[in-house]
């Protein structure tokens, strides 16, 4: 036999089997299974029960999106410089002041469609975060269905006291203000829709349960459809998690801005979303406000995505086909070609 230099031997030695390459793809696979089985709260001894079958490790690990989506910085990025390749496709926004302080000014995403419905999107950030910059890669796709597109921009609460009902007022002044002006860009203020993702989603659905007549002067039925994804609709069970360590809960905001407890208010029909790899919270949150919208004998379309965690839902939206996108497009009577 012919003895095979040394650094071919190497290389032979080196080079793939299939049985190599069976076993790297079980461990690959094991790994994953792994990782899967790590999501959630830490392993630890179970403490008392603070919320349903919760423990504090629990609860706090149910209101922390990042115990459950270990990618998710990389998907915000991912938010921001979609947002920015959306803005250098179809242009900057026009940035309107709805408030007096520096921060309560808006962006508007114009379709060239006259006399053309609006979309008002609130973003998300746990409430302490996001901007409206960073969060508006969907404008493309309302813009060219023929629809404006208007995200707000408002405090983050730990800089207004932890208080929420601050930033719970300004975005109902940033929708007061979207209707009141809406002509004024080409936008149709009888055909205002509203939508937001995770704690602007919360923001969105307290928005659409707010009577707007007696507190705003305007229609009670001005919001003509609403989009609630991956939010929160009952404070109760927040205020016990490891966010009160930046909101400062109280009885009085925990009513107010507990939109569950206000369906009597609701005039729109909603459109509920969740993800099943989100927290089990985020979850229930979803399938508990659709059911009592239910309940309460009010039009509302739940939708489960499957395998979609928190921060990728809302990815849907920026899509005509996607989960969300579509059935937005199909409450506003629109199509993808506009």
């Amino acid at each position: 036999m012919t003895e095979v230099p040394s650094k071919y031997s190497r290389i032979l030695a080196a080079e793939p089997t299939r049985r190599t390459i069976l076993a790297g793809s079980v461990a690959l696979a094991a790994g994953s299974a792994a990782v899967a089985e790590q999501l959630g709260p830490p392993p630890h001894e179970k403490g008392p029960r603070v919320f349903l079958d919760y423990d504090q490790i629990e609860l706090d690990a149910a209101y922390d999106q990042a115990v459950y989506e270990p990618n998710i910085a990389q998907v915000i990025k991912r938010w921001a410089s979609t947002s920015e390749f959306m803005r250098s496709r179809i242009g900057q926004p026009e940035r309107v002041a709805y408030g007096p302080k520096e921060i309560e000014k808006l962006d508007i995403f114009r379709t060239k469609r006259p006399n053309a419905p609006i979309f008002i999107f609130v973003h998300g950030g746990a409430w302490r975060s996001g901007t409206a910059k960073d969060f508006c890669a969907a404008a493309e796709m309302f813009v060219r269905a023929g629809a404006h597109f208007v995200v707000p921009d408002f405090d983050w609460v730990q800089n207004v006291g932890g208080n929420l009902s601050v930033i719970a007022d300004q975005v109902r002044r940033a929708i007061v203000w979207t209707y009141k002006n809406a002509q004024s860009f080409g936008g149709n203020p009888d055909q205002l829709y509203l939508g937001g993702h995770s704690s602007g989603a919360h923001l969105a659905a307290v928005a659409l349960t707010t009577d707007w007549q007696k507190d705003f002067g305007v229609p009670a039925d001005m919001i003509k459809g609403g989009t609630c994804i991956c939010g929160m609709y009952e404070l109760a069970p927040v205020r016990l998690s490891a966010r009160s360590s930046y909101v400062k809960f109280d009885d009085s905001m925990v009513e107010a801005l507990s939109s569950q407890r206000h369906l009597d208010k609701l005039r729109a029909p909603l459109i509920v979303a969740y993800g099943t790899y989100e927290t089990p919270e985020f979850q229930r949150q979803a399938r508990d406000f659709a059911a009592a919208v239910k309940a309460a004998g009010k039009p509302v379309q739940l939708i489960v995505a499957e395998n979609y965690s928190h921060m990728e839902v809302p990815e849907t939206l920026a899509n005509p086909y996607g989960l969300v996108g579509s059935a937005v497009l199909a409450q506003m009577g629109l199509t993808a070609s506009g």
